[in-house]
């Protein structure tokens, strides 16, 4: 049986095609060997991506050493910090859609046999897996590893620090210098920031999927140990052209999406990955329900405290162990189902066997978990009827459940300037709408505001609610992903300031407290907007994506 690329280079009425690949200095003995597409979403704007041509050129030496014949091309990528609360924020998840297309564009297009991707940061590396399920060839996934914490004064920070620090000189709790003094060391190298938001939770749940060679999602960029992963995973990449598998579509099932939500439960991952496993999901041809988050966080202990919700940083997570030692951590007890796939060859039982734990409050056991119950919980109701996300372990205790009336806003820069000016009284219950894939379009981030929030002292008073999302560097009682969105008419559409919300995260319940006579009233008088966008890509993107309850995947 032949290689797919054999479409490009095997048979008389192909001699154009090997003319062509031969001006790329290919010979006629590389035209017997595997082509492997080596996507590097290399750029000099997204601290992430900015040292990818090393680790691109070590898993080139990989390809080449174990028989194949690597062919490096480009991709996309948003630096989401950057892209922060301006427009920039609004193309940051709707490019996960670019990112896969492209992989699917230049893999479909040159008949790679396998691939190599190579991401960083937050949607570039759903993307990617993303590509892998739709096309189905020989993928692994190596990234670019996480950034070294910052120190300031003899304390570990990162960049949500400066975030809230932004937040507590709004109110006058921090004067500028201090700001400068934390932007200035915040930041101190390349990597995905340092903590536990979206970039790097989605970089252990490559390991956890299976999709990913052990140490992905924890070597820190800086560490020499990741330029030989990326060697090994070139020549893994090989060997699964070579051995015609396992294939994204074989390793990504039910055990395996099961085993991510294990993993992020534990771990108290960003509310963004919710979004992209079930991305993941549709890509693979996987059922992926709301209701099962909760399912899994019910029986999965909190046993990893990083940052924002805790004083750890991804550095520690990986001299603790790493991922492997936390997966190792739930298939002792019973947590993980250790007969799923995994890229790295056998089940993710054999993979993880040799695993440990170096530092027991990194990882703790399961009989001292930080919380009896995961980190991530889904919220339904009628101000929610297909559900709503908050990232539980970073809620304060006595936020956890709470009733307030709501302020309403309509722009992220509206609560901003309220905060400014001293208007959000305690107790409230904030909702920024309009904000959700179709009606931002591309739920952006609101970091800003819940930074603000919290560098004001508001987080333990003030709950914050969206058909948009929230920044894994947020923490307090923010609640994201409202299903339906305002766009298209969900409840979050009618609520009025003053109106009586209820927030029940251990009872997963959002209740807006208004009969529902009232509620059809004011649904009779709503006015259908119009979408910001008449042009262009998000003009695009707003007539194709559907809710965040189902990924906010674009078909």
């Amino acid at each position: 049986m032949g290689l797919p690329s054999d479409e490009i280079k095997k048979g008389i009425t192909r001699a154009p095609h090997r003319s062509l690949l031969r001006a790329l200095g290919l010979g006629a003995e590389d035209m017997g060997l595997p082509f492997i597409g080596v996507v590097n979403s290399f750029n000099e704007i997204v601290p992430g991506h900015m040292h990818l041509r090393s680790v691109a050129e070590a898993v080139k030496n990989g390809i080449r050493a174990a028989g194949g014949v690597p062919f490096e091309f480009g991709g996309i990528g948003v630096c989401d910090g950057i892209a922060m609360n301006h427009e920039g924020m609004r193309f940051s998840l709707a490019s996960r859609e670019l990112v896969a297309d492209e992989v699917e564009v230049m893999a479909r297009a040159h008949a790679f046999d396998g691939l190599v991707l190579i991401p960083n940061c937050d949607k570039i590396i759903p993307g990617m897996m993303m590509a892998a399920l739709r096309l189905d060839i020989p993928a692994i996934v190596v990234s670019g590893g996480p950034m070294m914490a910052g120190e300031l004064d003899g304390e570990k920070v990162d960049l949500h620090d400066v975030f809230e620090a932004v937040g507590a000189g709004l109110t006058g709790k921090v004067d500028e210098e201090r700001i400068g003094r934390l932007e200035e060391c915040a930041c101190p190298g390349c990597g995905s920031c340092a903590g536990l938001f979206t970039a790097n939770s989605m970089n252990c749940l490559t390991e956890a999927l299976g999709l990913a060679l052990p140490g992905n999602g924890t070597i820190p960029a800086i560490d020499e140990g990741r330029l030989k992963l990326a060697e090994r995973t070139g020549r893994r990449a090989v060997e699964l052209v070579n051995a015609g598998g396992p294939r994204p579509r074989e390793i990504v099932d039910e055990r395996a999406i099961g085993n991510a939500l294990a993993v992020d439960s534990s771990m108290g991952c960003s509310t963004n990955t919710v979004l992209h496993l079930a991305a993941i999901a549709f890509e693979a041809g996987v059922g992926f329900e709301l209701s099962r988050v909760n399912e899994v966080t019910a029986a999965t202990p909190h046993l990893c405290s990083l940052s924002p919700a805790g004083t750890y940083h991804m550095e520690d997570l990986h001299r603790a162990g790493g991922v492997q030692a936390l997966m190792k951590t739930l298939l002792d007890g019973g947590r993980l189902d250790g007969a799923a796939a995994s890229i790295a060859g056998g089940s993710i039982a054999d993979t993880v066997s040799e695993a440990t734990v170096s530092d027991a409050d990194v990882i703790r056991p399961l009989d001292n978990a930080y919380h009896e119950t995961g980190g991530l919980a889904v919220l339904f109701g009628n101000l929610a009827p297909d559900g709503s996300v908050v990232k539980e372990s970073a809620v304060a205790p006595d936020m956890l459940q709470h009733v307030g009336r709501a302020l309403v806003f309509e722009s992220e820069p509206d609560l901003v300037e309220a905060l400014e000016k001293g208007a959000i009284e305690p107790g409230s219950v904030i909702v920024i709408r309009y904000q959700g894939p179709r009606g931002g379009p591309g739920m952006p981030e609101m970091l800003t505001p819940t930074a603000a929030i919290a560098g004001a002292g508001l987080d333990r008073q003030v709950a914050l609610i969206t058909d948009g999302r929230f920044s894994g560097a947020t923490r307090g009682a923010s609640i994201g992903h409202v299903a339906p969105e305002a766009f298209i008419g969900g409840p979050i559409a009618l609520v009025t300031d003053g109106d009586e919300i209820e927030i029940d995260i251990p009872g997963r319940k959002l209740q807006l407290s208004v009969d529902e006579a009232e509620l059809e009233r004011r649904r009779q008088s709503l006015q259908p907007r119009e979408p910001r966008y008449k042009t262009g890509f998000l003009s695009r993107y707003v007539k194709l994506v559907h809710g965040a309850d189902s990924g906010a995947v674009v078909w």
